[in-house]
């Protein structure tokens, strides 16, 4: 069973920065691809940024040039660092993280989620 947990959101000031944590059950290697997903009240969890195993990296133009993901494969763990952090930003994140398999599609997991405030 892959385990995601999802570690260091909290509520900080707007300008201010958070660093999230998403440790796997498992060597993050074995994943094609990890993300981060967010979704605020009363709107679809949308994509934050991904990062494949190859070191390719996807932002969402709302986050482009603030939001830096990241792993380390030697902990197990992705983390996604937040700077300039905007009362817009504020959503329950979710760490995600996909296998990709030719016979049997996509397995896709989702950590428990962390809320990040940010106050105005």
């Amino acid at each position: 069973q892959v385990q995601l947990v999802e570690s260091g959101g909290g509520l900080v000031q707007a300008g201010g920065s958070l660093r999230l944590s998403c440790a796997a059950s498992l060597s993050i290697s074995s994943f094609n691809a990890m993300g981060w997903y967010r979704q605020a009240p009363g709107k679809q969890r949308e994509l934050v940024t991904d990062i494949t195993s190859g070191g390719s990296t996807n932002y969402a133009d709302s986050v482009k040039g603030r939001f830096t993901i990241s792993r380390d494969n030697a902990k197990n763990t992705v983390y996604l660092q937040m700077n300039s952090l905007k009362p817009e930003d504020t959503a329950v994140y979710y760490c995600n993280a996909r296998i990709r398999t030719p016979l049997r599609g996509d397995f896709i997991y989702w950590g428990q989620g962390t809320q990040v405030t940010v106050s105005s």
